[in-house]
């Protein structure tokens, strides 16, 4: 059974601009984030997924983006160092969090930044990385050491796409969706140099956040997306659910954003 942590909207809100989706001037409907949070945790039910829940906190309005808590690997968690002061409060909570369930907890050096598996997703054996907005590349050597694994290091360099998984997305031991418009020319090589079947989407799915998806096994959660890209999924055998993550886009957030794998995403998924 696939394990995953999620937290509840309950103070969600875009209290401040850390990113160019979020404007304190255009607020979420509170009701409607909350129905398009439960519709996505139905889906995790349907599908056998055990979900784990953490206590939203006040103050803290995008703790409901549990995929920046940090990255889990086996039972070791690496917590993130957030760069933005507005979310640095959120580390203790999670760290908290995993240390009452006996994971080991791994810290980085405090010059870097880091966060979490926002900016790390596994492709088989490799972890992807991204950096420059919220996560700085020397931070990859660590977890490199600390996971035991092949670290490649991608560059962000579309502000709207901050995080890497906000722009990559991981479907299986061959494939992958991308926007090349938020990578440099060399991350795309560094992409294509591991993933045999690397597909690009459009630059309207990737601001519909269409990268931004929870891919459990052959069946793929996310945002409303073209009709192409969902036949392209479907001819490939993957079975798409479209839901509403609107409420949370505004502040920079979908389906992947709101879930944090709790083991190994290589046994879990693939």
């Amino acid at each position: 059974m696939i394990n995953i942590l999620m937290c509840r909207p309950a103070y969600y809100a875009v209290q401040y601009k850390i990113n160019p989706w979020m404007d304190t001037h255009i607020q979420p409907d509170a009701s409607l984030a909350h129905q398009q949070w439960d519709n996505l945790l139905d889906q995790f039910k349907n599908n056998d997924v055990q979900v784990h829940l953490i206590d939203p906190q006040p103050e803290l309005p995008d703790m409901v983006f549990t995929a920046n808590a940090g990255l889990v690997f086996n039972n070791t968690f690496i917590v993130s160092r957030f760069r933005y002061p507005q979310r640095q409060k959120e580390a203790d909570f999670f760290l908290n969090w995993f240390k009452e369930r006996d994971y080991e907890i791994r810290h980085l050096p405090e010059q870097y930044y880091f966060e979490g598996e926002g900016d790390a997703l596994f492709f088989k054996d490799t972890l992807i990385a991204g950096y420059r907005y919220r996560s700085d590349i020397h931070a990859h050597r660590f977890i490199s050491e600390i996971i035991e694994c092949e670290v490649l290091s991608v560059e962000l360099t579309h502000p709207s796409f901050y995080h890497l998984d906000t722009c990559f997305c991981p479907l299986d031991q061959d494939s992958a969706l991308y926007y090349p418009g938020a990578f440099d020319a060399y991350g795309v090589k560094v992409l294509e140099s591991v993933i045999p079947n690397l597909m690009a989407v459009s630059d309207e799915d990737a601001h519909n956040f269409c990268c931004n998806a929870v891919v459990l096994g052959k069946k793929i959660i996310l945002n409303q997306c073209s009709h192409s890209l969902k036949v392209m999924l479907e001819d490939m055998g993957f079975q798409i659910t479209q839901l509403a993550f609107n409420e949370f886009i505004k502040a920079g957030g979908s389906s992947k954003c709101m879930t944090l794998f709790l083991e190994n995403p290589r046994d879990s998924r693939h």
